[in-house]
C-alpha cells in the first residue's frame, strides 16, 4: 500500500509526463521507495476520475480529513455519497458569486438540510462569511465575458483559494471541490487550480471529475430522492442574466431562467 508522505527530494531520473505527480514529488508527497511505481502508472495519464480512484484505493482505511467546497445541495450530493467511506467530511460553504443574498441563504439552507437528512453524523457542515464584493473585485474587467470563460476561472479560483486556506489554517489533509459534477464545468481548469493552490498552500487536493462514472446522473436522482431545490443559473447575475436561453451550467440547475414578458 502506498500512502502519500513527505521524501526530502525528487529521486533521479524521472520519465514520467504527468504533471500532476511531478508537481506533487517534487513538493515531497510521496516515498522514494514507490516512485518507480508511481511515476510508471502517472505516467499513463490517467483521466482526472481515474487519479481520484487511485488516491481513494492507496488511503486505504486512513479516512483522512477533506474539506469539500460546495456550491449547493444538489451538486454536493453524489460527491458525498462518493466520498465519505474515504475522508472524514467537512463541507465549506464558500460562494460570494451567489446572487441575490435570498439565493445565496436558500442554496446554503438546502445543502445544510441535505447534509442533516443524508448524513446525520458523518458530516459537518460550515457558512464562511458572505461578502459578495469579494466576488465582484476579483472578477473586474471581466463582466462582459461569455459563460463558461475567464470570469467563471477567476470564480473557481477565488472560492477554491478559500478552501485550500481554510483547510491549512484547520488542519486539513485534503481538499476539494464539488465544482467537477457538473457536465458544464471545465475539470482541467478545476484541477490545474487545485493543484496551484496545493502548491501555495501545502495541502494535498483531491483530483476530480465528479461528472463521470454516472456521477452527474446520481446527482440528478438524489436530488430528486430528497426533493432539493434545484436552482435555475449557476449562481452570479451574470450567469442568471445570460442563461436565460442557454444551457444550464451547474448540477442543481433545472432549466433555463423563463423570458421576461
Amino acid at each position: 500500500m502506498v500512502y502519500w508522505v513527505r521524501t526530502a527530494a525528487v529521486p533521479a531520473g524521472c520519465a514520467c509526463k504527468s504533471v500532476l505527480f511531478c508537481q506533487r514529488l517534487r513538493a515531497g508527497f510521496f516515498q522514494e521507495d514507490t516512485f518507480r511505481l508511481e511515476c510508471a502508472t502517472m505516467a499513463k495519464q490517467l483521466t482526472y476520475a481515474q487519479q481520484m480512484e487511485q488516491v481513494l484505493e492507496q488511503l486505504g482505511n486512513t479516512r483522512p480529513r477533506l474539506l469539500l467546497h460546495a456550491c449547493c445541495g444538489p451538486c454536493s450530493s453524489a460527491v458525498l455519497e462518493k466520498l465519505c467511506a474515504h475522508f472524514e467530511i467537512t463541507v465549506l460553504y464558500y460562494n460570494p458569486n451567489t446572487w441575490p443574498e435570498a439565493e445565496y441563504r436558500r442554496r446554503g439552507e438546502e445543502l445544510a438540510r441535505f447534509v442533516a437528512d443524508a448524513h446525520p453524523l458523518g458530516v459537518t457542515v460550515v457558512e464562511d462569511h458572505y461578502d459578495p464584493q469579494e466576488f465582484y473585485t476579483a472578477i473586474a474587467g471581466l463582466e462582459a465575458e461569455p459563460e463558461r470563460g475567464g470570469r467563471c476561472t477567476v470564480c473557481y479560483r477565488l472560492r477554491m483559494r478559500r478552501a485550500a486556506q481554510y483547510a491549512a489554517q484547520h488542519g486539513f489533509d485534503w481538499f476539494t471541490s464539488t465544482l467537477s459534477i457538473s457536465p458544464h464545468k471545465d475539470a482541467a481548469r478545476i484541477n490545474a487550480i487545485g493543484q496551484e493552490l496545493e502548491a501555495e498552500f501545502g495541502v494535498r487536493h483531491l483530483p476530480s471529475d465528479f461528472k463521470k462514472q454516472n456521477g452527474y446522473l446520481r446527482s440528478l436522482q438524489l436530488s430528486e430522492e430528497y426533493g432539493l431545490y434545484r436552482q435555475d443559473y449557476c449562481g452570479c447575475e451574470f450567469s442568471a442574466a445570460r442563461l436565460q436561453t442557454a444551457a444550464p451550467a451547474c448540477t442543481g440547475e433545472k432549466a433555463p431562467l423563463p423570458k421576461e414578458g
